[in-house]
């Protein structure tokens, strides 16, 4: 897919991030669409269907939280990326970005150099695949190229981080993938992440999806039980 194709949609009260970010994200060539608060961002999201949704947490009339919850019960922006971009570094606030069904969080300030390569890392995955790929493991199937899944004949909207590391463990049922293997895996070496965003991700799927998916290796990582 190219630049000119991929619509970034930047929500946030500050006037200067709206004019910093989005210039430099219009000069890579992406386009860029902006909203100044939560309820506006929601709007031009269901309108506008954006590839990547760069999201402030602090806003006025609905914050980021709030509005990236509506965005993840909308199917027709379930494969859309949303990353925060806030000043608050604190894990409370990045646990509930990801439990709001965030795949990643960039605080700021950012150079914009750092900025547009963490925003390349996060539309990788929208280079064009080769053919559909369909796993189907005991009751559940998963549909990589369509990203859904379908467990006991019900479908499922995962937010797309949950559904690549659930993707990733799943493609090899009873394998223990190491907390770096996966973390290169699902997010990728460039973009910085917390020590606890697998652990958040996994009790997002063990809630979905039933506990007993799931196994923990203490102190290496986790593996998908068939």
């Amino acid at each position: 897919m190219k630049k000119k194709d991929i619509k970034i949609l930047l929500v946030d009260d500050e006037p200067d991030i709206l004019e910093i970010v989005g210039y430099n994200l219009s000069s890579e060539g992406y386009q860029v669409i902006t909203a100044e608060n939560g309820q506006e961002g929601v709007k031009k999201a269901k309108k506008e269907l954006p590839h990547l949704i760069i999201l402030d947490v602090m806003m006025p009339e609905m914050d980021g939280i709030e509005a990236c919850e509506i965005i993840r019960k909308n199917p027709d922006l379930k494969n859309t990326i949303v990353t925060f971009l806030t000043a608050r570094g604190e894990d409370y606030s990045q646990v509930a970005g990801f439990d709001a069904g965030a795949d990643d969080y960039i605080t700021k300030p950012i150079k914009p150099k750092v900025l547009v390569s963490k925003v390349k890392a996060l539309l990788r995955r929208f280079k064009e695949e080769d053919v559909a790929d369909t796993m189907k493991i005991g009751s559940l199937v998963i549909n990589r190229d369509e990203y859904k899944i379908t467990s006991k004949g019900v479908e499922i909207i995962l937010p797309r981080k949950e559904f690549e590391l659930l993707s990733l463990l799943a493609s090899k049922p009873g394998k223990v993938f190491k907390r770096d293997e996966i973390l290169d895996a699902v997010w990728g070496n460039e973009v910085v992440v917390g020590g606890r965003t697998i652990d958040v991700h996994i009790r997002k799927l063990r809630e979905k999806l039933g506990d007993d998916s799931f196994k923990t290796i203490k102190g290496v990582g986790y593996k998908f039980v068939d």
